[in-house]
């Protein structure tokens, strides 16, 4: 039977983000672990862990605990394992993979409840990955810009310009038959979350077009807004990576970002998706 561990939940930042010690995710995890795990995951909204040099099939493992595993749409997963994809940028590389503020394929009619990613090699410096709290982001809109928002849909797709060039290497190394297929999703700008009924904010720069019924150009105005104003500082947090390390986020109210400042070293990670629901 599995042990309950004895768990340290450390705040990292105001907005979300917390730093967990004193459980071994390699093990099988005790049911009461695993729901205080969600707890804090659901209040702090992305959780990090040191020290959890998984295998493959642990790292498969400790995602089933949480959601139902998926496929990404672009890149092939590792051998045996097509749910986990390296997210990787080599040596000679100067685009890294989502190098971009995005929530996880919000172009998907049912994108993903979290993501799940575990450090494998890390450059030297650099290479640190920053989160925002979508829902921070929305409760600090007036009264009147949350009743504008409310009734709005976003159409996001996968083929804008400047996501697109953040997979460009991964999709020559390890692209799918399909990487081709152009993906669009309605859904609303301002989304509850299913599990805490918090509203967040659920544009983003990497793959929101427009707002439904509205031109791309009719739209620019009010999107620029949101996109430079859901990422204040104030509402983010920054993770340094070790090897190791993971970050376990919810997709459903949090954006991130990968910095792209390690030219000429090489980073690999291993990243899992657990099924999510449409957004409403």
């Amino acid at each position: 039977m599995a042990a309950v561990a004895e768990l340290s939940i450390r705040r990292v930042a105001g907005a979300l983000g917390a730093e967990v010690d004193g459980v071994d995710l390699a093990r099988p995890l005790a049911p009461e672990t695993v729901a205080r795990l969600r707890a804090a995951w659901l209040e702090h909204q992305v959780l990090f862990f040191r020290e959890q040099p998984l295998t493959p099939a642990q790292f498969m493992a400790l995602a089933r605990a949480f959601g139902a595993p998926i496929e990404y749409p672009f890149v092939q997963g590792i051998d045996g394992f097509p749910e986990i994809i390296e997210v990787k940028k080599l040596e000679h590389e100067t685009a890294n993979f989502g190098g971009i503020w995005h929530s996880d394929t919000a172009y998907l009619e049912r994108p993903p409840m979290a993501s799940i990613l575990l450090a494998r090699e890390i450059p030297p410096q650099g290479g640190d990955t920053l989160f925002a709290s979508m829902t921070a982001a929305y409760d600090a809109l007036s009264p009147g810009m949350q009743h504008l928002l409310e009734g709005l849909v976003a159409v996001n797709s996968s083929a804008k310009a400047d996501v697109t060039r953040t997979r460009e290497d991964r999709i020559r190394s390890d692209g799918r038959a399909d990487t081709k297929r152009e993906y669009v999703a309605e859904h609303p700008v301002v989304r509850t979350h299913p599990e805490t009924g918090r509203k967040a904010l659920y544009v983003n720069v990497a793959h929101t077009v427009r707002f439904a019924g509205m031109t791309e150009a009719e739209s620019a105005p009010l999107l620029g807004y949101l996109f430079a104003h859901q990422i204040r500082p104030e509402f983010t947090c920054r993770f340094v990576w070790r090897s190791g390390s993971i970050a376990f986020w919810d997709n459903r109210c949090t954006q991130h970002n990968p910095i792209n400042d390690y030219h000429g070293y090489r980073r690999v990670m291993h990243r899992i998706t657990l099924e999510g629901d449409r957004p409403r």
